[in-house]
């Protein structure tokens, strides 16, 4: 019983001292992870900042987007009343 123990023992410790370098690499590992995390917020932070100060700019795009698109459909309306107003004048004109 003695020798077996005595073999046991030994290889028990190695166990034991593998799990507790594992748990150390683990820590570091988790470590590392909370690091780059704290990293990603404070970037995202800073891109919503940046969003938000071009908020504004966006808004003013979208609205001149909306106007040019109304501007242009007013274009259309015009170019086809002008040929319709053209024709009726060439109309005119031939008698």
């Amino acid at each position: 019983m003695a020798m077996y123990l005595t073999g046991e023992l030994p290889a028990t410790s190695e166990d034991y001292k593998l799990l507790e370098n594992m748990n150390k690499l683990t820590s570091l590992k988790y470590l590392e992870m909370k690091d780059i995390a704290v990293n990603i917020s404070g970037n995202l932070k800073d891109l919503n900042q940046k969003y938000a100060a071009l908020q504004p700019y966006m808004d003013q795009i979208t609205l001149t987007e909306e106007q040019v698109a109304a501007l242009e459909q007013t274009a259309y309306k015009l170019d086809a009343y002008s040929k319709k107003l053209e024709a009726k004048y060439k109309k005119l004109e031939r008698r």
